[in-house]
Formats: C-alpha cells, structure tokens, sequence
C-alpha cells in the first residue's frame, strides 16, 4: 500500500469517544487524512483486534492504510497494514518478518543520539517529535521546537513525519523543516468536526 504521510492520524480512545472511534476516523479521512494509526494503551488486544477489524473495514476502498500502535500481534491478527514501534516497543527486524514486505513499519525517535543507533533497514518511516509538549503523552521527552525537528529530518535516513502537540497552524513550519507531514491526534480527535478539523491543515 502506498505511504502518504502527508496528514497522520493517531487515535484516541478518550477524544473519540463521543462521536465514536470509526466515525471519527471515516469523518477525518474525508478531509483529508492520509494514514490512521489505532492508538489504546488500556485497551486488551481483543478489544483492539476488534477495535482494528472494525476501522480496516470502514476504510476499505479508501486507499489509506491502517496501522497498529506498538502492538505486532494484533497487526498481524487484525489484518491491519502495519505497526507504528516506540523505541521499547520490539524488534524492526521481527515485525517486518511477521507482517512481511508489504507492510509499513514505523519508529519513534526522540534524538540523535537513537537516530544514530537506528537500524533503517526493515523500517519505512520514522516518528520525530515531540516538537511540543502535548497533553496526550505525559512521559514525552524534551520538546524538540522546529528547529531541533528539523536538524533530525536532516539527518534522518527514512522519511519522517513530526509528532507532538501540532495543530493546523503549524502545517506549514512542520513541511518547512522537512517532515512530510504532521502527526496529530487532539487537532483532529478531540474537535467537534474532524473532516474540516482535517481539511484545515492543508489551508494553512
């Protein structure tokens, strides 16, 4: 499946909660979102197993992938199309083998000091951030600002999208620096309209 990682998706469960997760998801690929990461630390892996089969059904036809956060075995039971890896969260190489060639393997990296222990083989993209401080996250490293995101876009061997507090303002600092394309989560989920919340950040 191609990667568009001009708009990034990750979700959560608090913030979609009233408007439902696949609707949130479906009303935010219609403005424009470009790839959805299913993100739930609480949830059991059935829960998300049902939780991705749901969403994977919702966005067929749209030609934007659905990719799992952290966790490789509900990726490969839920059929989704890859897995978005933490630096704690397992091994590159063990997901690329268990989901296949196919699949879109991510990374988060927070420094140079991890960029430059990076394997980038069996990866296709890397997660940089946190560009600010964000309520979604509380154990987030030092903020990197624009400047630090895009010293490690610079040096980064893989495309990369930016993560952290980013809202439809900060589109165009964030292609500035050389990242692809925000990655959001509040700016989308937690808004009363996630199509035009979306559609936002390509007019800014």
């Amino acid at each position: 499946m191609p990667l568009d990682l001009s708009l990034y998706l990750v979700t959560d469960p608090r913030l979609c909660a009233e408007r439902g997760l696949v609707e949130t998801v479906v009303a935010a690929v219609r403005g424009g979102v470009t790839l959805v990461q299913l993100r739930d630390k609480h949830a059991s892996d059935g829960e998300l197993i049902d939780q991705a089969r749901r969403l994977k059904a919702a966005l067929a036809g749209s030609g934007v992938p659905l990719i799992i956060n952290d966790r490789l075995a509900v990726a490969v039971e839920s059929g989704a199309d890859g897995v978005h890896l933490g630096q704690e969260d397992g091994d590159a190489v063990a997901a690329r083998a268990a989901l296949g060639e196919r699949a879109i393997l991510g990374r988060s990296v927070q420094t140079h000091d991890q960029l430059a222990r990076l394997d980038p083989t069996p990866l296709d993209y890397l997660g940089l951030g946190p560009v600010f401080a964000t309520a979604t996250k509380h154990d987030h490293a030092e903020p990197l600002g624009f400047a630090g995101l895009a010293s490690l876009v610079a040096a980064s061997p893989l495309p990369a999208v930016a993560i952290g507090g980013l809202k439809a303002e900060h589109a165009a600092a964030v292609r500035a620096a050389g990242a692809r394309g925000p990655a959001v989560i509040s700016a989308i989920c937690g808004q009363p309209d996630p199509e035009a919340a979306a559609r936002a950040f390509f007019t800014r």
